[in-house]
């Protein structure tokens, strides 16, 4: 929903609430699709959320509303649900929806639903349970449609129009006797070929197919590369076990990429679901502050190394900020570029060399024309060339080396098994920060006669 017409909405809702005006709200909840039903819910308290849901007559209407709502929100609102009332949504939700929706609950509560859990939904929703939530076997639907390779079309067809309890059919999965995955349909070939065509005469035997313990990233950058609208997931023997719809992908699209934003910044998504817990978030973004106290007092430390320098040539004070701050900036820009390549897949170590030499050229660049102008304002301000040659010198360099930096510190995270999102902050600023100072004034203590006259 735009967000002009998400403001009147919620305003015109905050409203009728208030007023009591019970069958407006019921007419304007009705009106209103569950994702923009539970978008709204954010600005509300959860006694207010609870009094809206109770508004929702449809028990199918309130299960979409509780799919889509953020996890920081599930458990404030749901102990405020009846445990049977709960139970009733969810057995009316997908179940790789109900698997999400339960794995935000509280653990006891969790555990009661999941034990008043009688038919066959459950099951389901237990398997994906015992999946890790990162995993294609965590982010999956077990309402998976699929026909056997013996079948003939006309059946097939039959079969198809029978499937309303099944995720969107996409594509027709055709397996074995023993449900092995072994082929794939268009519904655009089922249409074209004669009746009584058997299905493994006219499948497709190269199916694209992820297994259980994939990371939903990769399984995310799989759906886009090749832009199909499901993938199937099978376990170690070719089983068909479920599958992963494009909806699914858009949010672990939209999950990772909060997750890299955040990292970057210093934190995790944790935080989010921390609310106003000050204590606890501050113990979350402190290891990253102290990363970088630690990186000031290791440049504080150098500073006082190069004392004598900066006592007999006063002026070399003036830029330090500039050649610490434009060190860290282009290493942080190198850095996030890296960390975004490799979260999309479009970056991979066979490229490394390609991209060090790139970025060395660019920051080669970015270096002469920032030094040549930070040269012309420091001889300028100070009536001494030398001085500007140092401060420019000191600037190509700092700039050429941050652009390095950038790359091989993230290619390094992640090359020993560790999200390079954290590195593009709190780690490379830092190491420019240092780098930066140690290279200004060994260049001035370099030229420190000539600074001098």
């Amino acid at each position: 929903m735009h967000e002009n017409k998400m403001k009147v909405l919620r305003d015109s809702v905050r409203k009728l609430l208030h007023r009591g005006a019970t069958t407006n709200l019921k007419n304007a909840l009705r009106k209103t699709h569950p994702s923009d039903i539970a978008h709204l819910f954010r600005y509300f308290e959860f006694h207010e959320q609870k009094s809206l849901l109770d508004m929702v007559p449809e028990i199918e209407r309130v299960a979409d509303i509780l799919a889509e709502l953020e996890a920081d929100s599930v458990p404030g609102l749901a102990v405020l649900l009846d445990k049977d009332y709960l139970v009733t949504i969810v057995r009316e939700m997908a179940n790789d929806d109900s698997a999400e929706f339960i794995r935000c609950l509280p653990d006891e509560l969790a555990e009661d639903i999941l034990s008043q859990l009688q038919d066959d939904h459950e099951d389901g929703t237990e398997e994906l349970l015992g999946y890790d939530e990162d995993t294609a076997g965590g982010i999956m639907s077990t309402d998976v449609f699929s026909l056997g390779q013996n079948l003939t079309v006309k059946e097939a067809i039959a079969a198809l129009q029978d499937s309303e309890d099944y995720e969107m059919v996409f594509y027709v999965y055709v397996t074995d006797e023993h449900n092995h995955l072994v082929g794939v349909l268009s519904l655009r070939q089922l249409l074209t070929v004669p009746p009584q065509t058997k299905l493994s005469d006219i499948m497709s035997t190269n199916v694209m197919r992820v297994r259980t313990d994939m990371d939903q990233e990769e399984v995310a950058a799989l759906v886009a590369k090749y832009n199909i609208l499901a993938i199937p997931v099978v376990d170690d023997q070719g089983k068909l076990l479920g599958l992963i719809t494009v909806d699914d992908v858009i949010d672990v699209m939209r999950d990772e990429a909060t997750e890299d934003i955040l990292r970057m910044a210093g934190t995790t998504e944790e935080e989010m679901l921390l609310g106003y817990k000050s204590l606890r978030i501050a113990r979350l973004r402190l290891p990253w502050l102290l990363t970088t106290l630690v990186g000031g007092v290791v440049t504080g430390t150098l500073m006082w190394h190069f004392k004598a320098t900066l006592e007999q040539a006063i002026m070399l004070i003036s830029f330090i900020p500039v050649i610490t701050g434009m060190g860290g900036n282009v290493g942080s820009q190198t850095s996030t570029i890296l960390v975004r390549g490799f979260a999309t897949g479009r970056v991979d170590f066979s490229m490394l060399q390609r991209i060090f030499l790139k970025e060395l050229r660019v920051g080669l660049i970015m270096g002469i024309v920032c030094g040549l102008t930070i040269a012309t304002v420091a001889t300028v301000w100070h009536q001494n060339a030398y001085f500007g040659i140092v401060v420019g010198v000191a600037m190509v360099t700092a700039i050429t080396l941050a652009a390095c930096m950038g790359v091989l510190v993230t290619a390094f995270f992640k090359k020993v098994g560790i999200d390079p999102a954290i590195a593009s902050s709190p780690i490379v600023q830092t190491v420019n920060d240092i780098t930066g100072i140690l290279i200004y004034f060994s260049t001035a203590t370099l030229f420190l006669p000539y600074l001098l006259k």
